[in-house]
């Protein structure tokens, strides 16, 4: 018998660096998807914060154990919801960071390793950089791959996460249609980037953006929710939205099957011709030893 899961994604517009208001947009929203019946839900990058909450860095820093993050999972129940904030680290270092809550804890965390530093992202300005990829176990057939925005515009970092055993993946992201340049179309390249990962990999797949302006930043939404085989099972427009979908293991399995990307992937290989490079690249060809 085929095992499903039911995802939702919450797109909404932040208030910079005000904590009280997001927090009351997340218990809205998690109550909205109680009611749907969801069992994954998913805000964007950010979410607690905004994208600019940064700004504001030591008054929105949170640490994990945060009682308004306790508070926010415990309203959550057995569903699992994936927020984003700043998390303030052992000795003051500060990460972009997404938990996964549920009943009371969190129960998973990434650290978005790929900090942008261009066009208009300052990340490297405000975090230190995460340094693991891993996933997070749902259930038996469940593992979710956790990376936020950037990490994916890293394709290593995405496969790293699928030889983890990853059979979702799942990616809050905080993307302003200015925030590259001009001649970047970041709508189009998050369709294409979530249809690769999902077709490619045999997973279904969940991006979550947040909608309206801030600063000097205008975001689309588009949040989205594809099958195994990329295509899409729900999509947002560009206003505050709860979107749903149902994802079926046993497509997993089919889209395994019949492209076995995770299989052929060839690990030993990877890791030697890594290993060469990382000898090679970086060192003047005038003090290299050649012989």
């Amino acid at each position: 018998m085929s095992q499903t899961l039911r995802i939702g994604a919450a797109q909404f517009a932040n208030a910079i660096g005000d904590l009280d208001a997001n927090l009351d947009q997340h218990h809205h929203w998690v109550a909205e998807a109680r009611r749907a019946g969801v069992e994954l839900l998913v805000f964007p990058e950010l979410s607690m914060t905004g994208h600019y909450g940064a700004e504001h860095l030591l008054d929105v820093t949170m640490k994990r154990d945060d009682p308004r993050l306790a508070a926010l999972s415990r309203a959550a129940g057995d569903m699992r919801v994936v927020v984003g904030f700043i998390e303030e680290g052992p000795a003051a270092q500060f990460y972009n960071a997404a938990a996964v809550l549920q009943r009371g804890r969190v129960v998973y965390l990434h650290r978005k390793i790929n900090l942008p530093s261009y066009g208009r992202l300052i990340e490297t300005k405000y975090y230190a950089q995460g340094r693991f990829v891993d996933t997070h176990a749902i259930d038996a057939d469940w593992r979710m791959g956790l990376l936020i925005c950037a990490d994916l515009w890293n394709p290593a970092l995405t496969h790293l996460s699928f030889l983890h055993g990853a059979t979702l993946l799942v990616t809050p992201i905080s993307s302003g249609v200015e925030a590259v340049g001009e001649a970047f179309d970041n709508p189009s390249g998050w369709t294409a980037t979530m249809h690769f990962y999902s077709m490619m990999y045999g997973a279904p797949s969940v991006m979550v953006n947040r909608v309206g302006t801030e600063l000097d930043l205008n975001f689309w939404g588009g949040s989205r929710i594809l099958d195994p085989f990329g295509h899409p099972l729900a999509i947002a427009g560009q206003d505050p939205e709860l979107i749903v979908a149902d994802v079926d293991y046993a497509e997993v399995r089919r889209a395994r099957a019949l492209l076995p990307t995770v299989r052929d992937s060839n690990m030993g290989l990877v890791s030697r011709e890594t290993d060469r490079l990382l000898d090679r690249l970086g060192v003047p060809d005038i003090i290299r030893d050649e012989d």
